[in-house]
């Protein structure tokens, strides 16, 4: 999997029908800058909002997957989603005309088609991936679904079918590193059961829907009747069931139905916003279920965020020890609040403080229940970044940080005698002119106690 973002190397444009509202709909997706994602924006409302193609702005999964931002919203995405993003593609802006993406042939073959066609442009800019650390599962009992990620190196996908249908049966499909997305997958068309359509007619849905863009599974054979009242559903002359589909149809695959789901599930977890790095074990997924996981996974993307990223061993030789410390800051004893730095490299720094009932501070905050004040906290953590800042410097004991700006402190939790506080900092920007700036971050077992951004300028002292 390339490490590069990837977008267009010129746009591309649809023209057919939305699925449900059957509205004539002009898409175009153009080129954009790294770091932009896959943004839809709606040309025919005002002010044409942008609706970032993502999980959080999810509003409707029930026969498709529908994003919504201000009341403005766009349907039916995962299609588009899935070949723009099996195709490679990381940044897009997508003009589009009305609340639907055209449905074209029920596939993704012609997106993909088309993307292959105009050709991608490698950016200067890192992809950003989640990789799976641990197992995550998702399950709905009662209705048979479950999904399962564990840890891999690439990304592969596995998807079963079972609707205890005599027609399709048990149907598996896989999506694994090497596979030509465009010839497997890509062509596979939606599917729906007979009995699911009339209530989706009555709903006033599928306008856009027709014998050509969709599978029709019949379980159950037809009387003439029906079979009449169907012609007249569809004002079609020529309807009839054969093999268990409707219209005599013939499949592209033996597991199309199976091979679709697949496709809707890479089109549904490409609103992860992230190229995955893992094994993905899918049973009867939807698009309720693949969005409900792919949310389940930003939560565990949070507590990952939160957690610290270097691991603290008393017993290791200290990269700064406090006799180290004093070479490079000039704090001393009460204002001395870094301990130990047990890692540094040229962007980030980790350090700890050993709180205890010692500290001066502790006799007037508060008598009775001693804290650690938080603004002690983050003159702690400036100090730690203090010794990034000096750590490639020749004479370190000559200069001196000063604060310039502190930005988005919060506090989670107290800070008591008896804690250790891991501190780390890390460059937000290189450090120009003397200007360093920081996000700054304070464990305590693990847990985030307190985070800020931190600004600060290295000056030479006068003497």
């Amino acid at each position: 999997m390339s490490c590069k973002q990837k977008t267009l190397t010129s746009p591309i444009t649809f023209i057919g029908k939305g699925l449900h509202t059957g509205l004539n709909v002009t898409m175009t997706v153009n080129p954009a800058e790294p770091g932009t994602g896959i943004l839809f924006r709606r040309t025919d409302a005002d002010g044409q909002p942008c609706i970032p193609a993502l999980s959080d702005y999810v509003t409707d999964t029930s026969r498709g997957t529908t994003i919504e931002k201000d009341s403005v919203k766009v349907s039916t995405i995962e299609h588009i989603m899935a070949a723009l993003w099996t195709s490679g593609v990381d940044n897009a802006v997508i003009d589009i005309d009305a609340p639907e993406t055209p449905i074209l042939d029920g596939s993704a073959r012609e997106y993909v088609a088309k993307i292959a066609e105009a050709g991608l442009t490698e950016q200067d800019a890192d992809r950003d991936f989640y990789v799976v650390r641990e197992k995550i599962s998702y399950s709905v009992p009662e209705k048979g679904i479950e999904i399962e990620i564990y840890p891999d190196e690439d990304y592969s996908v596995s998807v079963h079918i079972d609707y205890n249908s005599n027609v399709l049966g048990n149907q598996y499909s896989t999506y694994v590193p090497g596979d030509d997305f465009a010839s497997k997958i890509a062509p596979c068309r939606t599917f729906v059961f007979l009995h699911e359509l009339e209530p989706l007619l009555n709903l006033n849905l599928i306008k856009g829907g027709d014998l050509d863009n969709a599978i029709v599974v019949v379980e159950n054979p037809m009387s003439e009747q029906e079979v009449d009242r169907l012609k007249k559903l569809f004002n079609k002359e020529d309807i009839k069931v054969s093999k268990g589909y409707l219209n005599n149809l013939e499949l592209r695959y033996r597991n199309e139905p199976a091979r679709h789901k697949l496709l809707d599930l890479l089109g549904d977890f490409a609103l992860l916003g992230k190229r995955i790095k893992g094994k993905v074990l899918a049973t009867r997924p939807g698009h309720a279920a693949n969005t409900a996981f792919i949310k389940q996974i930003k939560k565990e993307m949070r507590k990952a965020a939160s957690a610290p990223r270097y691991v603290y061993d008393p017993a290791s030789t200290p990269v700064y020890d406090i006799n180290q410390i004093c070479n490079v800051l000039p704090h001393r004893p009460p204002f001395l609040l870094v301990d130990r730095i047990f890692h540094i490299d040229s962007d980030s720094v980790a350090g700890i403080k050993n709180v205890t009932m010692n500290e001066p501070f502790f006799v007037g905050h508060f008598p009775e229940e001693p804290v650690m004040p938080g603004v002690l906290i983050i003159e702690a953590m400036a100090q730690c970044g203090g010794i990034l800042a000096l750590h490639n410097v020749e004479d370190p004991e000559n200069y001196s940080t000063y604060f310039m700006k502190i930005d988005g402190v919060k506090f989670k939790q107290k800070v008591v005698p008896g804690d250790t506080l891991q501190f780390e900092l890390r460059l937000t920007e290189p450090i120009r002119r003397g200007i360093v700036q920081m996000e700054a971050r304070a464990f305590v077992g693990g847990n985030l106690a307190t985070e800020a951004f931190l600004m600060a300028q290295v000056i030479k002292n006068k003497a």
